[in-house]
Parts: C-alpha cells; sequence; structure tokens
C-alpha cells in the first residue's frame, strides 16, 4: 500500500537541488504560512534550494478535522518530507512555533542515525521551554470564543490585533501583511486547525525533549528581538547555553517578528551566520 500523501504543501525556489547544493527548509510559526518568509527567501535562493513549507492546517495547506495536530505529528510530516524527497546539505529554518517543531526534526533526524542530512539550525523566537501561552494562542484554545471574536470582528480584524501585539512598533504593520496573514484563514477547515494546534501546543513529553537539546551538535544561530512578549528573550539565553554550538543574536527595538520588522538586519545576521559554518561536503 502506497504511503498517504503529506498534508503539507510546499513551495519550491532558488539553485536546483543536488549532491553539492545546500537546501533551506523554512517552517513557519503558529497562525501563519509560507507568506511569512517572502523577505528571506529571495536571498536564500541565491545560495541553495529552498522549500517553504505550509505546515498541515496552514496555509494552502490540507487541513484535515482529524485532531493531529501536536508538534509532534507536525515534525513527524516534516521528517517524512526530508526523506521522501531525500533531502540534504540542510539548513532547518523555523520561526515561533517553527522552531520548536525544527528541535523535534533535529532530534528525530539523531534518532534515526539521519543527522548527517543537517548542516545547521536558524530558529526565530523559537519556542523551546514552558511558558506562558501569548494571548492569541491562549483565545484559541476555548473555540466558541474565538469563533465569536472572528464572527463579529472578522479575521482581518482579529489578525490586525495580534500582529500588533507581537511586534515593537503596532504602527509598522502594513495592510498588506495584515491581508497575507488573514487570508488563509478563511479557509474552510483553518480555524479547527488553529484551535486543534493550540490544544495541543504544550507537549506532554516536554521536560524530556528540552533534556536532549544538547544532542543537537551543528551550529545554530539563534535569533531574538529584544521586546519579543510572545517568546521572551529567557528562553533564547536558556537556549543557547543548551545547544552545544549556539549562538544569540538579539535585535533591539524588535519584537516577535524578526523577519517583518527587521528585514535587512536579520538578513545581515543570517548572512554572517552562513559565511561562518559553511556546510560539510
Amino acid at each position: 500500500m502506497s504511503a498517504q500523501p503529506l498534508p503539507l504543501w510546499v513551495g519550491s525556489s532558488g539553485l536546483p537541488p543536488g549532491p553539492g547544493t545546500d537546501t533551506f527548509l523554512l517552517l513557519h510559526g503558529y497562525g501563519a504560512s509560507s507568506f511569512s518568509w517572502r523577505t528571506w527567501t529571495p536571498f536564500l535562493a541565491e545560495r541553495g534550494h529552498v522549500l517553504t513549507v505550509d505546515l498541515k492546517g496552514s496555509g494552502r495547506a490540507p487541513k484535515p478535522a482529524d485532531g493531529q495536530y501536536a508538534p509532534s505529528d507536525h515534525a513527524e510530516l516534516v521528517l517524512r518530507l526530508v526523506r521522501e524527497r531525500d533531502l540534504a546539505r540542510i539548513t532547518l529554518v523555523g520561526h515561533s512555533l517553527g522552531g520548536g517543531i525544527a528541535l523535534y526534526v533535529a532530534l528525530g533526524l539523531c534518532d534515526s542515525g539521519d543527522t548527517r542530512r543537517l548542516q545547521r539550525l536558524v530558529l526565530l523566537a523559537g519556542a523551546a521551554y514552558r511558558q506562558p501561552l501569548p494571548p492569541f494562542v491562549a483565545l484559541a484554545r476555548h473555540p466558541r470564543l474565538s469563533a465569536l471574536a472572528l464572527r463579529v470582528l472578522g479575521p482581518e480584524l482579529v489578525i490586525a490585533q495580534a500582529l500588533r501585539a507581537m511586534v515593537f512598533d503596532p504602527s509598522g504593520i502594513t495592510r498588506d501583511q495584515i491581508h497575507g496573514y488573514a487570508a488563509p484563514v478563511r479557509d474552510p477547515g483553518a480555524f479547527g486547525a488553529l484551535c486543534a494546534t493550540a490544544l495541543q501546543i504544550l507537549p506532554p513529553d516536554l521536560d524530556r525533549l528540552t533534556s536532549r537539546y544538547g544532542e543537537i551538535d551543528v551550529p545554530a544561530l539563534l535569533l531574538w528581538g529584544r521586546q519579543d512578549r510572545a517568546v521572551p528573550l529567557w528562553v533564547g539565553h536558556r537556549l543557547a547555553g543548551a545547544l552545544p554550538r549556539g549562538t544569540l543574536r538579539v535585535l533591539e527595538r524588535c519584537g516577535h517578528m524578526l523577519a517583518e520588522e527587521q528585514p535587512a538586519e536579520s538578513l545581515e545576521a543570517l548572512r554572517t551566520f552562513l559565511d561562518a559554518h559553511p556546510p560539510h561536503p
């Protein structure tokens, strides 16, 4: 029996895949999609093969009502993608929840003996430890209340409020950003997927997971905004101490949406990191 199709949407750009080509695998955060990588993709496309993933339930990906939306579920699908496409020379990039999923994926590669596939790790405000849930995630854990908010206010106003709450300068949020993040929320099944993800966002085995971060022995860039209120800076400091080759870079006057708020500064930090840590042949 053939395997079920992956419930992901995967966009590709940049150089053709091949044995000597870097692969950049980008995982977005909660309630987002591959739209959030639009400022980074052109830069990475000049350096390698870029795969931007819409995780199950997000963006253009399928949104099945199967309840399987835990971080471990998302990570297993990404691991399937890695193996089905035989991806190598991977730089795994994750923002927020996508960063937590990236950590799961890295440990999954360790468990399966596939560590040579992973060359570098880049986490932007990655979810990594037990912490208070951001308000927009906490609200989604109450489906009736969040459904009422969406019905009364509409997706664009709800998303606008969520974006403004996450950034350092709310006045910088544009209509294009609001539309880009809100559009997928209108899709059938999107609301259920958001709620299912929120309800399972804290893994029951989180303490076991965090105790294993020391096994991820690849160069890791941890990029944080000093004024991040969604995944606070202490998470970055703790994670930098846990990862054997982790380096923390902090952007000033920046909140949770680093690629949105500081596109030039975040890209310069990425460029410096990639140049300092070329992949193994």
